[in-house]
Parts: C-alpha cells; sequence; structure tokens
C-alpha cells in the first residue's frame, strides 16, 4: 500500500540573486511499514524533500500524495489537520516545549486533537515507558540528556498513531552509543506497530538501519536501494 508519493517534484529558492534548485523532478513512492532513509551530502535535498512529503512546505511544481491525500487539492486548514493526525515529526532540534514536561510534551499533539485529559495521560506514560523513560513523566526537557530529550520527540511523534513519521537528522545531536538505542527503538516500533519511518542523514550507521536507501545528489534522485 502507498503511504507517499511523489511525482515529477520541483523545488527552487531564492537566495538573493541566485535561484537554488533544491529539488529537481523526484518521482519515488513509500510503501506502508517502510523503514526507509534519505541520504546524501549536504545541500542535496534531503530536508527539502521531507519538509514537501510533511507539507511543511510546497513544491514548485509535480504532486505529492500521502495516505490517499493530493496536497495540490487540499486547502490550508486540510494540510494543517492531515498534519495533525496523520503525520509525526522528530525534528534535529527535537523542538520540545521547555516548560513543559515530558509527558506534558508527547500529550501536546493529543490536546490539539481534542483526546481526553485521562486518555492523553495514560497514553503519554506507556509511550514513553515504551521508548526508555519510566519514571521521568515529569522531568522538563533541560533535565533530560540530549538523548532521551530526542526519546521524547520520537515519542510524541508516533504517541497518536500517524500514518508516517519523518525525521530529520534524528542521530546528529547524539553520540553514537545513544544514537543507536534511539535507532533501535525506532525499529522496534517499525517492526511491532507497522509505522512507517523516514529519515534524512548523512549518518552511515542510520543508514545501515534503513531497509530502503534514496540517495539525493543536487537535488536529484542517484539511487534507490532496497536492502
Amino acid at each position: 500500500m502507498k503511504i507517499v508519493e511523489c511525482i515529477n517534484v520541483n523545488k527552487t529558492y531564492q537566495q538573493g540573486q541566485i535561484k537554488v534548485h533544491a529539488l529537481r523532478d523526484i518521482s519515488l513512492v513509500i510503501e506502508k511499514g517502510e523503514f526507509a532513509a534519505v541520504a546524501g551530502p549536504s545541500g542535496s535535498g534531503k530536508t527539502t524533500l521531507l519538509n514537501l512529503v510533511g507539507g511543511l512546505d510546497a513544491s514548485d511544481s509535480g504532486s505529492i500524495v500521502v495516505d490517499g491525500n493530493a496536497f495540490d487539492q487540499m486547502s490550508q486548514s486540510q494540510l494543517a489537520n492531515l498534519r495533525l493526525h496523520k503525520i509525526g515529526f522528530v525534528f534535529q532540534a527535537y523542538n520540545l516545549i521547555p516548560v513543559l514536561s515530558a509527558a506534558e510534551n508527547v500529550e501536546f499533539v493529543m490536546l490539539l486533537q481534542g483526546v481526553t485529559a485521562r486518555e492523553r495521560q495514560q497514553r503519554a506514560k506507556a509511550i514513553l515507558d515504551d521508548v526508555g523513560l519510566a519514571g521521568k513523566y515529569d522531568r522538563r526537557p533541560a533535565e533530560l540528556s540530549g538523548g532521551q530529550q530526542q526519546r521524547v520527540a520520537v515519542a510524541r511523534a508516533i504517541v497518536s498513531s500517524p500514518s508516517i513519521v519523518l525525521a530529520d537528522e534524528p542521530t546528529a545531536n547524539l553520540d553514537s552509543k545513544t544514537g543507536e538505542g534511539l535507532l533501535e527503538m525506532m525499529q522496534k516500533m517499525n517492526e511491532e506497530k507497522r509505522v512507517t519511518f523516514i529519515f534524512s542523514t548523512h549518518d552511515k550507521m542510520v543508514m545501515d538501519y534503513a531497509r530502503r536507501l534514496i540517495f539525493l545528489r543536487d537535488g536529484r534522485l542517484v539511487d534507490d536501494q532496497v536492502k
């Protein structure tokens, strides 16, 4: 089952007088349950591709379909609703809310979804247990290590059972041992819960864990390998 389809997607940014072709005629399909990494050097278009698939930015041309929803046929409010209910995001900088506890950060998306307080609390604690943070529900981000903060971010991304999780350089700020632990956790969730993961990365360890490698260079898709 297709979960993501990109058809002839192009994206250009204007930097002063210079046009930067971030993506050039990208076409690819991601099936439900994949554990895929988009790899390539800095400036190859990895993050741009994730931002377009996540509906955080719009392509100049071509079409993007996520979970049966064609972005070019959706209003901004429909797109925001799709992001809220169908797409989980894990950012390189964690993007946790400093004044909220770990559990409250995880609950935040469910709060926006209108989930009851009791169910939010139960689901937040259960998912924090799953990611190895049992007993740390009340810790604020500043009281957690980088690896623990990233685990909170992953828990927040998957707690509402999205169709797809987009992880932009999730290991970039972590030491290798912590990064490997995070990848093992996400791999387990992919296998047990059939959550689809797409990573952008230039970390060889992430590439080793991925079951599919999509290589970009200068905005073009240059290789696509299924292991």
